[in-house]
C-alpha cells in the first residue's frame, strides 16, 4: 500500500518548529490552531509514534520527528519551487519567452524593460536554437519567441521581423587539410547552417565538419580552439572574443538574417506585443542589424526610430 505525504501537512511541521509554537505557526499559516493540531496528529499517525517530545512551553521534537522535519523542509521547499515555476503570484500573468542563443545578451535589457512596462507579467525564459524555440512556440511552451532564422513559421503564429543580422566569418583553424575549410556548426535543422553551406558550395570552397554541436558556448569555444571556423552575429568578437577569419578565398558571409519576434496569437495580454517589439528593439541596439528597405542598403541601430522615455515602451503618445 502506498502513502503519500501531504504538503500542508510537512508545512505545518516546519511552522511550528520555526515560530516555536502551535499559535504562532497557525498565525503564520493563517488557519486555526486546532488545525495545526490535528495535522502533527496525522504525522504522528504516519510515523507511527509522537513527533515532538513535549508539547509543553518548549517545543522538543522526538528522534523521529527530527528526521521527518528534514524530509518536511525539502520537500515543502521543492514544493514552492514548482509551484512558483509553473503558477504566477496572484495579480500576474506567467508567459513563457524565448530568445535565440545568439541574441540573448538582449535579455537584461529586455527585462528590464518589460518589468517597467509591464510589471503585473511574470517571465520565464529559455535559450536556444531557433528552430528549436520555433517548435517549442508552435507546441504552446512559449508564448513568444525572438528567433534568428529564415524558415516558415507554424501556421496562424503572428510574427514581425525587426531586421536582419548580419553575419561574418570566425576562427582560424590550427590544424586540417590544407585545401579543405574545417567548419563548427549548429546542428540540423539550422537556418544558418544551410546557407554557410550553399555559399561555400557556390564559391567552391571544400569544406568538412569538423564540430558540430547544439550550444552556442561549445561552438565558440571550438573556434577558439582552432578547431574550425565558423559563422555567427557580424558583432562576436565584441561579443565573445572571437578572431575575425582571415583566409583570403573565403566568400562573403551568407546574407543577413531575418530577426522575426513570434508570438503565439491570444496567448498574450493586452498590449504585450507592441511592448515586447518596442523592448527588443532597443534591447537590439549595438547589434549589426539591418533595417529598412529589404536590399540591404539601410543601416540602423535597432530602436533608432523610438523616443526616448518611458512613453516610447508603453506606446503612449510622446
Amino acid at each position: 500500500m502506498r502513502h503519500d505525504l501531504q504538503i500542508n501537512r510537512l508545512r505545518a511541521l516546519v511552522a511550528v518548529v520555526e515560530h516555536g509554537g502551535f499559535r504562532r505557526a497557525a498565525e503564520a499559516l493563517h488557519i486555526t490552531q486546532p488545525a495545526v493540531s490535528q495535522q502533527i496528529r496525522q504525522l504522528s499517525g504516519f510515523i507511527k509514534g509522537p513527533v515532538f517530545a513535549s508539547t509543553g512551553r518548549e517545543m522538543r521534537l522526538s528522534p523521529q520527528g527530527e528526521e521527518l522535519l528534514a524530509y518536511a523542509r525539502r520537500m515543502v521547499t521543492l514544493n514552492d519551487e514548482a509551484v512558483g515555476r509553473f503558477v504566477p503570484e496572484a495579480g500576474h500573468t506567467l508567459l513563457s519567452v524565448g530568445v535565440t542563443s545568439q541574441l540573448a545578451e538582449v535579455l537584461p535589457e529586455f527585462l528590464r524593460l518589460m518589468n517597467r512596462g509591464l510589471p503585473q507579467v511574470q517571465l520565464r525564459v529559455r535559450t536556444g536554437g531557433s528552430e528549436a524555440l520555433a517548435q517549442q512556440l508552435s507546441t504552446g511552451q512559449l508564448d513568444v519567441a525572438l528567433l534568428l532564422q529564415a524558415g516558415p513559421l507554424a501556421p496562424g503564429t503572428q510574427d514581425v521581423e525587426l531586421g536582419r543580422m548580419r553575419m561574418a566569418w570566425f576562427g582560424r583553424p590550427a590544424i586540417g587539410e590544407r585545401d579543405v575549410l574545417p567548419l563548427a556548426l549548429f546542428p540540423d535543422p539550422c537556418t544558418l547552417r544551410g546557407r554557410v553551406g550553399e555559399v561555400l558550395d557556390d564559391a567552391g570552397v571544400r569544406w568538412r565538419i569538423a564540430y558540430e554541436g547544439p550550444e552556442l558556448i561549445g561552438l565558440r569555444s571550438a573556434a577558439k580552439a582552432g578547431l574550425g571556423m565558423t559563422c555567427l552575429v557580424e558583432n562576436s568578437d565584441e561579443l565573445w572574443g572571437l578572431t575575425p577569419a582571415a583566409r583570403p578565398d573565403l566568400p562573403a558571409p551568407p546574407d543577413p538574417l531575418p530577426v522575426t519576434l513570434a508570438l503565439t496569437p491570444g496567448a498574450t495580454p493586452e498590449g504585450f506585443a507592441r511592448i515586447a517589439e518596442k523592448a527588443f528593439r532597443r534591447a537590439l541596439q549595438g547589434y549589426p542589424l539591418v533595417t529598412g528597405a529589404p536590399d540591404g542598403h539601410t543601416d540602423a541601430t535597432a530602436g533608432a526610430a523610438l523616443t526616448a522615455g518611458p512613453a516610447a515602451l508603453t506606446g503612449s503618445p510622446a
